[in-house]
């Protein structure tokens, strides 16, 4: 198990969580959905160290809460379908 090491730097992202507990890989989904959603470059830079390419792709898929913004970036930039991802179906259902 590893901590994230730049606690600091990243307390701004996790606000309700305690960060002393996050785990990344137990809490591999959570940290990934979470820094695509509020992260800027250098929080990019860190996801792609840490995490590979499908760990994140797998999670712009599933992911219910993607803002539209950051699904329609992650979409293109994997070449997904709407239909592919988890957001966009959740969206659909409530009528957004």
């Amino acid at each position: 198990m590893k901590k994230v090491k730049e606690k600091e730097y990243f307390k701004k992202y996790f606000w309700d969580v305690d960060i002393e507990k996050l785990d990344i890989d137990n809490h591999k989904f959570y940290i990934i959905e979470r820094l695509l959603n509020f992260g800027n470059e250098k929080t990019l830079i860190w996801l792609f160290r840490n995490y590979t390419k499908e760990e994140i792709k797998e999670v712009v898929k599933k992911s219910r809460s993607l803002t539209i913004k950051t699904a329609r970036c992650w979409q293109n930039y994997f070449n997904l379908k709407e239909e592919e991802m988890r957001c966009f179906q959740h969206r659909k259902y409530f009528g957004m």
